[in-house]
């Protein structure tokens, strides 16, 4: 990846735009809702909207960014939600492209359209590292790269297709519950509607 998408990059674009994401993405809700609340991982939380989603939903998150203005607004957007909230969330400021999670320590593991230098298979086998027996992995990305979208920052490293997804998981030691191309409509910063593709994989760590 760029030097371009470092931690400098992402300083600028948190402190040089209004609110850029603050709401739970679509995929998170769709896939987490009915997961018993436990201990949970945020992997690239941004502006903490699947954070706040998560502890508001009785889940105690750990959230990892690694622009310290992303995570300023998170914890002003955190205060806002009322301590109840607030007090179930740690907010970690953290390169994921060389931060190591604690192992089999999470019920939950989320990451949602993370830009990592290096192959996204390392940082995929991390994160499932981190997950405990009978715990869930929800990794979202930006499908392949015949899908760019209007205003798109992301590398080419951080496009990759469900299939792709699946296959680092050692199937062993993982039960794939899903693994699909969605599509959604979005309003872009102008305005304008696009049409989003996700690589979506939920997969559960066998006990």
């Amino acid at each position: 990846m760029p030097d371009d998408f470092g931690r400098e990059f992402w300083e600028d674009r948190y402190r040089g735009r209004s609110t850029i994401h603050r709401h739970p993405n679509p995929q998170l809700v769709t896939e987490v809702a009915d997961l018993t609340p436990g201990r949970a991982l945020d992997a690239g939380c941004g502006e903490g909207g699947d954070a706040l989603w998560l502890a508001g939903h009785g889940w105690h998150v750990t959230a990892v960014d690694i622009a310290e203005a992303a995570l300023d607004r998170a914890r002003a957007h955190a205060g806002s939600a009322g301590a109840d909230v607030a007090n179930r969330i740690e907010w970690v400021r953290a390169d994921l492209a060389d931060w190591t999670p604690p192992q089999a320590e999470y019920d939950l593991v989320t990451s949602h359209y993370v830009h990592t230098p290096g192959p996204w298979e390392k940082l995929l086998r991390r994160l499932a590292d981190a997950v405990a027996p009978g715990g869930t992995l929800l990794v979202v990305g930006h499908d392949d790269p015949a899908h760019p979208h209007p205003g798109d920052p992301s590398a080419p490293e951080s496009r990759v297709t469900t299939d792709a997804l699946a296959a680092a998981l050692d199937q062993d030691r993982w039960e794939v519950v899903v693994a699909e191309s969605r599509t959604r409509t979005v309003n872009g910063h102008g305005g304008q509607e696009f049409v989003m593709h996700d690589a979506v994989l939920r997969a559960v760590r066998r006990s």
